[in-house]
């Protein structure tokens, strides 16, 4: 590997390169657009394009796309090459500012949830000049948003660029209020924890529902799992680590600061962690991230599975969002310091933060729920669906002592003895997260871990960005107006605390006594599933909270809603279909015919010693038949709920006819499957069992 700060960004179209390949008027100009949103001129624009389209020539590049993220959890892209016709009968390469800008793609075949009509079919897709250009392969890939005909969004992006103006605009006003004129600007920064599994592509090429569903539909527990916890950040196997090495290299050459890497505690499961940066950027980075990983992973001949839950009985994976804010002068307003007792300004965000949970925990759990991530949470290896904050006991006991006017006494953190005396000795972190918490402080920023594995962290970073300006909208109101600063910046302190100190709880997320009273005596929602958390995006606090502050209109939000409905119910009805097909494709087949030749050797084995019997395969084939009988019977009664499934007609009444009726359908079809694999001579089973997927990368 060549010097990592020599190729670190060399696909990228960064500030190092805009520097040196630009006027330092134009290079000026597009600053005060990335930093500060102001519009882009368009003489700007041109100059910006010429010096994109001669340093992606340089690199080899033919082509350029407008890269947007639809409403689909992954990124799309339309090719177009720099070529234009010469007069001499040539080409020569051009890339105009008016290119740059706007593209046109065709919005036909994306979720709109019905906010075009088919014949408003065109799309635009606009320039976000906040989040550098990068070269994939021959392909300059510009970073836009993406909106219908009528300039609805239609994408991840702009509602996220939209609620980082909102936190920015409400931060700012309360910053002033602290007497801080230096600060121009708030951002918040993200560090999105990514999850995964690595397999050999062999075994993954010999399961159709792993290929058509990303996760898989049957399957019998291994004799061993993650039980021996040897899997967690155990030595990583050479063939993960030739893969990671590639994997950091080729992030690392697109600006991507992959930082952490590790194993996880599922068999085959690892972590990336990259360092943080800003949300956009972070959100950018991700999708492109989560791309660049399956890539990888073919080269090495392994699949990347991103799903939230590809196996059951082991851990799933999710994507911790580490979220925080901070001003251009580079100040966490986040950070405690040494006296958060003390820290009048931190302690007015901390609890912003903490209303916001408390305020649309609904809004939050709706931005995680998928099909997919209904499998997670809750499952003991993920937070509970009750969204719940941890603070720790430092941070809790100074928001008590504040809610009752008691003194604070800052008790020295316990220092931590090791018993070995070569061995350092160092403090506890008071605020160091609870695994279980849904919502937890970190020192410095908060970690939501509800995110799932295949999500775009676009959405929840919306929602959260939007419902902390929300709260710093509030208490600008109120301070801007008192008479004594202090005296109402401590008493609007004191009662935020007093009202939503409900959403603080700093111990086991896993206990049912946890559940039972967080719902019963606090009032917090237990969201179970992705049914019942759609309706909360329609809900009128929800849509007078997002368009109050310009991040959706309501129509945008109604599409959303329609989309998410329609996203789940295709996912499992696709999964309903492969595992009926499997059924009786594969498992049907395979156990029939280990049934038919275990009665044949019965048979010989009778002909052969009349005497001794044939109690074994007597029982065995007893058995068998009864399991493909119920398998069969399993399979009509699935392919009739789904039946039922196409018979309805509105989208919420398909989403809970789904849940209630064919997921449980699937559940019994895979309970009988997973015992017939027990029995079933492996010679026979059609396809890789757990161990054989699990355990294939060695």
């Amino acid at each position: 590997m060549a010097n990592i700060p020599d190729f670190f960004g060399s696909m990228v179209f960064d500030e190092r390169v805009m520097k040196a390949r630009l006027s330092a008027k134009v290079y000026h100009s597009l600053k005060q657009t990335i930093r500060r949103g102001e519009r882009l001129d368009p003489e700007v624009a041109d100059a910006v394009a010429d010096a994109m389209r001669d340093w992606a020539v340089e690199k080899g590049a033919t082509h350029f796309t407008h890269w947007f993220q639809p409403m689909t959890d992954i990124t799309a892209e339309k090719h177009d090459s720099f070529i234009s016709p010469a007069p001499d009968g040539g080409v020569i390469l051009e890339f105009s500012g008016k290119e740059l800008i706007q593209g046109e793609p065709d919005a036909s075949s994306f979720p709109s949830g019905g906010l075009r009509a088919t014949f408003e079919a065109r799309g635009y897709t606009a320039w976000d000049p906040t989040s550098y250009a990068f070269l994939k392969g021959k392909t300059l890939c510009i970073p836009t948003a993406f909106c219908a005909y009528g300039g609805e969004a239609l994408d991840q992006k702009t509602p996220l660029l939209r609620s980082m103006e909102a936190i920015n605009k409400q931060a700012m006003r309360v910053l002033r209020l602290f007497g801080n004129e230096s600060v121009s600007h708030v951002t918040t920064s993200v560090g999105p924890e990514q999850e995964y599994f690595l397999i050999d592509k062999s075994v993954y090429e010999k399961r159709r529902d792993l290929i058509y569903t990303g996760r898989t539909l049957f399957g019998a527990k291994p004799p061993k799992g993650q039980e021996l916890d040897d899997h967690y950040f155990g030595a990583i196997k050479p063939r993960v680590q030739a893969y990671m090495d590639e994997l950091n290299e080729e992030l690392w050459k697109l600006g991507i600061y992959a930082k952490t890497e590790h194993n996880e505690v599922a068999p085959s499961q690892h972590e990336l962690a990259p360092i943080y940066t800003t949300t956009n950027l972070a959100t950018d980075q991700n999708q492109l991230t989560m791309e660049v990983m399956q890539k990888v992973a073919a080269k090495h001949d392994l699949v990347c599975l991103l799903h939230e839950k590809p196996f059951a009985g082991v851990n799933g994976s999710g994507k911790h969002n580490n979220w925080s804010i901070a001003t251009d002068t580079g100040v966490n307003l986040l950070s405690p310091g040494e006296t958060p007792h003390e820290n009048a300004q931190f302690l007015l965000f901390l609890v912003a933060v903490v209303q916001a949970v408390d305020e649309y925990q609904e809004l939050l759990r709706t931005a995680v729920a998928t099909a997919g991530n209904d499998h997670r949470l809750g499952g003991n290896e993920a937070p509970p669906a009750v969204v719940s904050v941890f603070l720790g006991d430092e941070l809790t006991a100074i928001l008590e002592s504040l809610e009752t006017d008691t003194p604070y006494s800052a008790a020295e953190k316990t220092v931590v003895k090791l018993g070995v005396h070569a061995l350092p000795r160092f403090a506890r972190d008071m605020t160091d997260r609870n695994r279980t918490s849904p919502f937890a402080f970190t020192g410095n920023k908060f970690e939501f871990r509800m995110v799932g594995s295949s999500q775009s962290i676009a959405t929840v970073n919306t929602i959260l960005n939007t419902a902390v300006a929300e709260s710093l909208r509030q208490y600008a109101d109120e301070l801007e107006g008192a008479n004594n600063f202090n005296d109402a910046l401590h008493t609007l302190i004191q009662k935020t605390i007093t009202a939503h100190k409900r959403i603080i709880f700093n111990g086991n997320g896993y206990d049912e006594a946890w559940i039972r009273e967080a719902t019963e005596k606090r009032g917090l929602s237990e969201l179970r599933t992705t049914p019942d958390c759609i309706p909360s995006l329609i809900k009128k606090k929800n849509v007078e909270l997002l368009t109050r502050h310009g991040v959706f209109t309501e129509n945008e939000l109604h599409s959303r809603y329609e989309i998410m409905l329609e996203n789940y119910s295709k996912a499992i009805m696709i999964e309903a279909e492969t595992m009926t097909e499997m059924a009786r494709r594969e498992i049907l087949p395979a156990v029939t015919a280990f049934t038919a030749e275990t009665a044949e050797n019965a048979g010989k084995k009778k002909a052969l010693a009349p005497t001794l019997g044939c109690t074994y395969e007597t029982k065995l084939v007893e058995r068998l038949s009864g399991l493909t009988d119920c398998i069969a019977d399993k399979t009509a009664a699935l392919e009739r709920a789904m039946l039922a499934v196409r018979e309805t007609d509105e989208s919420v009444n398909e989403a809970f006819t789904i849940r209630d009726v064919v997921l449980p359908r699937m559940a019994e079809l895979r309970a009988v499957c997973d015992e017939a694999e027990t029995v079933t001579a492996s010679d026979y089973w059609p396809f890789p069992t757990y161990g054989e997927l699990l355990f294939s990368v060695r």
